[in-house]
């Protein structure tokens, strides 16, 4: 079936403004001082109309053919144009849906490169290129015009004074990264005001800053705020995309977070972050968009050159290959894809002053039709680039697609999300069996995945819990998962948690629970952020926050989500009680080496820079490793080992971590060290409120209460 732009039955207003052929170069609206250039890539349309509309986006004023054509580029200059001007696309060409041409200039489309979007979208059938209900499906072709039902694009003036603004450039090993949702930070902080909740302006408040800069995190990484869709069959329940995984503008904010409706609030936001000494680091959506499969709606790629943008199937063109799980994928091994992705990465970057980015599916990024390959075009891109190889780069390293999870196999430069901590530590302090011989390669920046290739423990994003699970609260509170909320009758999200309720479902009042479940809490945090490696906290897990059981929230933007600030007193101590762990962190270099922990002796300093030790003080033997029952591990760093590859001794405070997963207490001999005196108890997670440094003596038995944590430091 093959139907082109002459089946269009919408009027085209009459053409009046000036117009001049412009240059291919820059993509998107570009102001000048003196008019708009606009130029859009499309290598397989006929003719691209430019579209004017009112400064509300209601009414199209004037259509308007781009007069020239250069390397697939389409371009023409408005003399005329402006900063304000709203504008959208029609692109003619052949709809082939067999042949993977699916365009439709019935249908307005978002430019790619808008650097700001104007209204929402409002779902429609005259949204989707094909008829809905059509005996031919998504072959069949619909005339109706959608400009009124979807957002459109705005030229914007990017001007901005930064002043003395410097970019915030934190080493990794000093790195802790804060992962958050720019809504629910704010939307229940009592000093935020109600207008400004929800919004770029709301993460700029002051005590809300001082809170995150006070725990000792140095980076804030916030959920998607790339402009994105909600979908119909949420909204349609009451809900919506809360998280924003459906993004279909990479170079604009999401129109609902900017409070004064401009993007220079996005720009204040940052200077206010930096001013504070936090990075800010994006969480980007570059693998699929909102357009979904081929039933989905045309909004921008698909109808601007479906062929290129997204990866069909190799003999059957009508489908897309699905590796991103939501419909589509985007085909970063096309070069002007390629290119859209990394001027987007470097926009936010330069012009918008964005310190790193965490790559959602980043293993689709890394896709040829062969399957991942770490030299893909877009890697090695990010890593040769002047701007991006400056910033942090962290991927989520798996995806849907055949071969998908690929973490460790990032290349050199790349920081990656690493759930193997994540299970095992939760594993381990539930009580579950043959956990300590992973525990030590977790707790060591997971070397085995890792340490390759001159990559640094930095490589290994450790986390316990993300936006997308259980809650800190949750995992020792729940045994199932509880999302009826999401009107999905529970079949949704993640059954294996790796969690345990510790005797009752959900809250309980019963104070022995309580006590243990918050002393889990503690344990897990300590070993999160005395591991080796950059530990990430999700907001509110450092006071206790709850979801009530719910481990994928994605629809619920309401108090199942947003950040509760009204803090019990178990709440405050643990919050202090995570100030105290990241204070300590900060204090002591052994706990974020630059080089990977890996045990083995070193003759001419006589050290070892990590010894694992077992209960009675001495090295564990291959029967103890391997023995399924045994939950208690000593982690003895030395200060003294070479802390970089200049092979000369450390002058590093010496540390002893204890972790005991038992039920039950646990007699530990403190070893003897050399050059040292005795030992000092820094952390004891039975004991929070511990300020005094006990000192104990060599050979000591320490009796370390089942289910804790210690951390020693040898006094010399």
């Amino acid at each position: 079936m093959s139907k082109t732009d002459k089946d269009s039955k919408t009027i085209v207003p009459v053409q009046r403004s000036r117009v001049s052929e412009g240059h291919p170069f820059p993509l998107g609206a570009t102001w000048d001082g003196l008019g708009v250039n606009f130029a859009l890539f499309s290598a397989h349309a006929t003719r691209v109309e430019l579209c004017l509309f009112d400064a509300r986006g209601e009414s199209e004023l004037e259509r308007i053919e781009l007069p020239e054509r250069s390397d697939e580029i389409w371009h023409g200059y408005l003399p005329d144009a402006h900063p304000g001007q709203v504008y959208g696309y029609r692109v003619h060409g052949p709809y082939e849906p067999d042949a993977g041409h699916r365009f439709n200039p019935n249908k307005l489309l978002i430019d790619p490169y808008a650097k700001q979007l104007v209204g929402k979208l409002r779902w429609s059938e005259s949204l989707f290129g094909y008829t809905i209900g059509h005996k031919d499906g998504d072959l069949s072709f619909d005339t109706r015009d959608s400009a009124a039902h979807v957002p459109k694009s705005k030229v914007i003036d990017p001007a901005f004074t930064w002043g003395k603004h410097q970019p915030v450039r934190v080493p990794w090993d000093s790195t802790v990264v804060y992962e958050t949702h720019l809504r629910g930070i704010s939307m229940r902080h009592p000093a935020v005001p109600e207008h400004l909740r929800g919004t770029f302006a709301g993460l700029m408040n002051r005590d809300l800053l001082q809170h995150i800069r006070s725990l000792g995190v140095s980076s804030i990484e916030l959920l998607p705020i790339h402009g994105f869709v909600n979908d119909q069959h949420l909204l349609e329940k009451g809900m919506n995309n809360y998280w924003g995984y459906n993004s279909i503008a990479f170079f604009a904010p999401h129109a609902t977070y900017l409070a004064s409706g401009q993007i220079s609030e996005f720009k204040e936001m940052v200077a206010h972050l930096h001013d504070a000494g936090l990075e800010l680091i994006l969480d980007v959506v570059y693998n699929h968009t909102a357009e979904g499969n081929e039933l989905g709606p045309t909004l921008s790629m698909r109808g601007i050159d479906n062929a290129s943008y997204y990866r069909l199937m190799a003999e059957q063109k009508r489908y897309y290959i699905n590796d991103s799980g939501t419909g589509n994928t985007l085909d970063l091994s096309h070069p002007c894809v390629l290119q859209m992705v990394t001027d987007s990465l470097r926009y936010w970057v330069s012009e918008m002053g964005v310190d790193g980015f965490r790559f959602d599916l980043a293993t689709i990024l890394g896709r040829y039709a062969e399957g991942f390959d770490e030299r893909h075009s877009f890697l090695v891109a990010c890593r040769q680039d002047p701007v991006l190889s400056k910033v942090k780069l962290i991927a989520e390293p798996w995806d849907c697609g055949p071969g998908g999870y690929q973490v460790g196999g990032f290349p050199p430069g790349w920081a990656e999300w690493n759930d193997r901590f994540r299970d095992n530590v939760r594993a381990f302090w539930r009580g579950d069996e043959g956990q300590l011989g992973e525990l030590a390669s977790r707790l060591t920046a997971s070397g085995d995945l890792f340490n390759q290739r001159g990559r640094r423990p930095f490589a290994s994003v450790n986390f316990i819990t993300a936006h997308d699970g259980f809650t800190l609260r949750d995992v020792v509170s729940y045994d199932h998962k509880h999302n009826e909320a999401n009107d999905e009758g529970n079949r949704d999200g993640n059954d294996n948690n790796i969690s345990w309720n510790h005797g009752a479902e959900g809250p309980s009042e019963n104070e022995e629970i309580r006590a243990l479940r918050l002393r889990q809490m503690r344990n897990m945090m300590a070993t999160l952020i005395f591991a080796q490696g950059t530990p990430m906290l999700v907001a509110g897990d450092e006071f206790s926050r709850t979801q009530h059981g719910n481990n994928n929230p994605y629809c619920q933007d309401n108090e199942i989500s947003w950040v509760d600030w009204n803090i019990d007193e178990e709440g405050r101590s643990l919050q202090d009680f995570t100030r105290r762990l990241l204070s300590l962190r900060r204090a002591y270099p052994v706990l974020r080496r630059g080089r990977f922990l890996v045990g083995d002796y070193n003759e001419d300093l006589g050290v070892k820079d990590v010894s694992w030790l077992s209960p009675c003080g001495n090295e564990m033997t291959p029967e103890q490793w391997q023995d399924p029952h045994a939950r208690c591990l000593g982690m003895l760093m030395d200060g003294r080992a070479q802390p970089t590859g200049i092979r000369k001794g450390g002058g590093d405070a010496t540390l002893l971590l204890i972790l005991n997963a038992h039920h039950d207490m646990v007699n530990f001999v403190l070893p003897e060290v050399a050059e040292g005196n005795a030992w000092t108890c820094l952390v004891d997670t039975n004991r929070p409120e511990l300020r005094t440094r006990e000192q104990f003596a060599f050979a000591d038995e320490f009796a370390v209460t089942g289910r804790s944590l210690l951390l020693f430091e040898l006094l010399r």
